[in-house]
């Protein structure tokens, strides 16, 4: 029995979530030097993995047979991406990162979260670790100790700085889905601290000034909340599109607000007016559509893109991109097409993007099938997936972050498992 075991093993989960709020210090380092960047949550996955390797060999646990044809094609995929690799000594690293983070860890997780107590440690992990980047990050943008943006140091980065500007509003997005979700289905004594943590995680993902992560977290909360409650989903809907009017408004209430305001209102200028981060990402697309037309079966390889970008790259592209925060200011070369689906076709071809997209639809076949909307685990993991999918149209993992998203797509395939029922009792 699980209740038995002195460590539960959803506390394993947590604990590894919240490396990922260490900063990268000298084990970075040393991974940059040989082409590999290895952060503490990297190890902490790895360790997952062990756990896992030990309950299955032990006989406390083992992984249901759905896991195969979930994680099976994608394996498969990128094994023969790599050996049909022009490079294959270059591809070797990609395939055992892609690996680690769609397979190993998210099934790791999956073998660990044997009970509903334990999805709900996990859970809480994430809401932790979204909450210490959060105050950071809203510490970060009133002290102007954060990233640069239109000359000022105001962008909320949490620790994982400049160079990852993405990855605080992904951690604090996460965290948001889920707090939302308990906060409507919930036990009232987490209804009662919901609403001050959604607060936090709100402010912290609005100061990160990330479009793509406003995009997808919207839509995961709208989701959400119109599975718990049309009407409340509703009135909710109309709330947010008179903020959405004022804050493009502007009004001048002050520097920060200006600040949002603009952001908000460059969604709009995506097509008609984009700035040159947009302008680049168009052109790693492009670059990506092209590796794929000339290799559209197992792609140009596994980790291969940048030395693929600038033979598809439209002259466009910048060479690099600019990034400032109180460390100095550096230029960072764009080795991916921030998209994870693009990068797969680019990298891994059709077989690629099969693989990848049946481990999605797998998923999106145990919610779909499981409705439960009174459950806030449920509710939190319809969520959870509809932002990675959206999100993945934005950015692709890399960083810090990677190892939170991997361990939340574990804990969305392990739903079925801990989900309740539609009519049971409350757990």
């Amino acid at each position: 029995m699980t209740g038995a075991s002195p460590l539960r093993p959803g506390l394993l989960v947590a604990a590894a979530v919240l490396t990922v709020c260490v900063p990268e210090g000298p084990l970075a380092e040393t991974g940059a030097r040989v082409g590999v960047q290895v952060h503490p949550s990297d190890v902490a996955g790895l360790l997952l993995v062990f756990a896992a390797t030990v309950a299955v060999l032990s006989g406390v646990s083992a992984p249901p047979r759905r896991a195969l044809w979930a994680f099976g094609p994608l394996v498969v995929a990128a094994g023969l991406a790599t050996l049909c690799s022009p490079d294959i000594t270059a591809s070797l690293p990609g395939f055992i990162r892609v690996v680690q983070l769609f397979v190993l860890v998210p099934l790791a997780v999956l073998i660990l979260v044997r009970d509903r107590r334990d999805a709900l440690i996990a859970a809480g992990g994430v809401v932790a670790a979204g909450l210490i980047e959060g105050c950071y990050g809203i510490w970060q943008a009133r002290t102007g100790n954060g990233a640069s943006y239109a000359g000022e140091n105001v962008r909320a980065v949490g620790t994982f700085g400049g160079t990852d500007v993405m990855a605080l509003s992904v951690v604090a997005g996460l965290a948001l889905v889920i707090t939302l979700s308990f906060l409507l289905a919930g036990p009232w004594r987490l209804r009662l601290l919901a609403p001050a943590a959604l607060l936090v995680l709100a402010a912290a993902l609005a100061l990160g000034l990330s479009r793509g992560a406003w995009i997808a977290i919207g839509a995961a909360a709208v989701l959400v909340l119109f599975a718990y409650s049309v009407r409340l989903a509703l009135w909710t809907a109309v709330t947010a599109v008179s903020l959405l009017i004022v804050l493009a408004g502007g009004l001048g209430v002050g520097p920060g607000f200006d600040m949002l305001a603009d952001r908000t209102r460059s969604l709009a200028d995506i097509t008609d007016a984009p700035d040159q981060s947009v302008v680049d990402r168009y052109s790693l697309w492009t670059a990506a559509s092209g590796m794929w037309q000339d290799h559209p079966i197992t792609g140009v390889g596994v980790k291969n893109f940048p030395a693929y970008r600038d033979t598809y790259a439209p002259i466009e592209l910048s060479s690099a991109g600019e990034v400032a925060d109180d460390s100095g200011y550096r230029r960072q070369p764009l080795l991916s097409p921030h998209n994870q689906y693009m990068l797969f076709l680019s990298e891994q071809g059709v077989l690629g993007l099969a693989g990848l997209l049946t481990l999605f639809g797998t998923l999106l076949y145990g919610v779909c099938a499981h409705r439960s909307p009174r459950d806030p685990l449920w509710l939190a993991s319809a969520g959870l997936l509809t932002a990675l999918l959206i999100d993945f149209l934005y950015s692709d993992l890399g960083g810090a972050g990677s190892v939170l998203v991997s361990i939340v797509i574990g804990l969305i395939a392990a739903g079925p498992t801990v989900w309740r029922r539609p009519g049971s009792a409350q757990a």
